[in-house]
């Protein structure tokens, strides 16, 4: 027939979830700085699209499962090693080293959208941890506004205690939400030439197949 048999691998959910983690977090990214609506709903979107991603690692197909793909550390580093020398066996299913890329990047976007909804409850009150975030800003501005007038230079002094208080708490879950953010950003660029490598290695196109959700049957040599 001329053409090379292939079986379907990745199914709609697992493809048009890592796709639209690609194109959902760059938005976040590039608006980070100015924040706003896109910021916002973006993470959100990441946050819903990682929780049914872990949801499905449990209960759907095969190779989406994390039985499939969670190997021991030693797994891992032989495989790597092996990769690097040219004699790693192929995996029909996300190799060891693809499947703890895949299980960093979810803990990481995890972490990243954690923190930047904490600090969206502190900055503006709002958001699901809201409620576990009494002490925001925005609380402490309003109830300063609500007795400043009644309070005179007490209320200023208790207000500018308060107010920077609040500010050290914005700062940290800032920062922290920051620093998650790039560490995310330089995991999904190592990721990128890990498949870029690894599909030179078994001469197999990965970014396609992740469109395709189809992959060559047969594993391409023994070992790990």
């Amino acid at each position: 027939m001329g053409t090379t048999a292939s079986i379907k691998v990745w199914d709609l959910f697992v493809r048009a979830g890592h796709w639209a983690i690609v194109v959902l977090f760059a938005a976040a990214y590039v608006t980070g700085d100015e924040g706003g609506w896109i910021h916002l709903w973006s993470g959100y979107a990441i946050a819903a699209i990682v929780v049914g991603r872990v949801i499905w690692g449990f209960v759907g197909p095969e190779h989406a499962r994390f039985r499939d793909f969670v190997f021991g550390p030693v797994r891992v580093a032989s495989y790597v090693g092996r990769l690097v020398s040219g004699r790693a066996r192929r995996y029909v299913g996300h190799s060891p080293a693809g499947g703890t890329m895949a299980v960093l990047l979810l803990v990481m976007l995890a972490a990243t959208t954690a923190t930047g909804m904490a600090q969206y409850a502190q900055e503006a009150g709002r958001g699901p941890l809201a409620p576990l975030l009494a002490g925001s800003p925005a609380a402490v501005e309003r109830e300063v506004g609500e007795h400043e007038e009644d309070e005179g230079e007490y209320g200023e002094h208790a207000g500018g205690v308060r107010g920077a208080e609040a500010e050290e708490g914005e700062s940290a879950f800032a920062e922290v939400h920051e620093v998650l953010a790039n560490a995310t950003l330089a995991l999904i660029a190592l990721h990128v030439v890990g498949v870029l490598y690894a599909g030179r290695a078994h001469h197999e196109n990965l970014v396609r197949a992740m469109f395709t959700g189809r992959k060559r049957p047969e594993p391409a040599g023994g070992g790990d």
